[in-house]
């Protein structure tokens, strides 16, 4: 697991159809190769979650960890865009937002994500040109 010092990591909720959808769109998008995935539910995704203090069984914020600082809700999903190829990089220009209002959207998506776009049994599996990117 020593690849957190080389490539940011993003935890997501691997039973959330939007999260899956999410993550998909990333890889598609990550020229750098910058990101690897895992589930915050995975046994990767519980230890790093331990380690930055987080509780494994909240599973209602994203997480990008890039070397020893992590960011959440609004501000990880901003920090990600930002290294995307394509328009979305100019998102990255709503950090100027303060987070408190910022994340007002963020949560009222992460609340209602099963309802809005459903929610799978088990966590994804990687297929096999995936499989590298994930932990």
């Amino acid at each position: 697991m020593g690849l957190e010092h080389h490539h940011s990591i993003i935890l997501f909720d691997g039973v959330c159809n939007f999260c899956n959808a999410s993550v998909n769109y990333i890889i598609d998008r990550d020229y750098k190769d910058k990101f690897r995935f895992a589930a915050l539910q995975s046994d990767a995704g519980i230890k790093l979650q331990k380690k930055f203090g987080f509780n494994p069984d909240n599973l209602s914020t994203l997480i990008l960890i890039d070397g020893d600082k992590y960011y959440t809700q609004s501000t990880c999903a901003l920090k990600i865009m930002r290294e995307l190829r394509g328009f979305w990089k100019l998102s990255y220009a709503f950090i100027i937002v303060p987070p408190f209002i910022r994340n007002i959207i963020y949560n009222i998506v992460a609340k209602y994500r099963y309802k809005w776009f459903g929610k799978r049994e088990a966590c994804r599996v990687p297929n096999a040109a995936e499989k590298a990117k994930f932990l």
